[in-house]
């Protein structure tokens, strides 16, 4: 399949693509830029064009829309701020080791 042609993708894949790259659009995103990534997004999803004959589709994976996921936000709603507050802290400070410990090896 030559690049840009979309023939062996489904009529559903062209809507989502569609629907995606307006999203983009929506964000000030450039129309090409948008375009490229609505196609990446879909080909990530669906594994590529699939209209190629009868029990030759691909499963889609929905791997984009699982992106970022609803837990974080809502295991951050259920704690308390001084809970948060000392997350933040130890975390920053296991950076900073982090940090310290790869400038060591450099």
């Amino acid at each position: 399949m030559p690049r840009g042609d979309k023939s062996k993708y489904t009529d559903k894949q062209k809507r989502k693509a569609e629907h995606i790259a307006e999203g983009y659009e929506d964000r000030s995103v450039p129309e090409k830029e948008a375009e490229a990534r609505a196609w990446a997004t879909v080909n990530k999803d669906s594994g590529g064009g699939n209209k190629s004959g009868s029990g030759r589709g691909h499963a889609e994976t929905h791997a984009s829309a699982r992106k970022g996921g609803e837990k974080g936000g809502k295991a951050s709603a259920a704690r308390t701020a001084a809970q948060r507050s000392e997350s933040a802290r130890k975390a920053a400070a296991t950076r900073k080791r982090n940090a310290e410990a790869a400038a060591a090896h450099a």
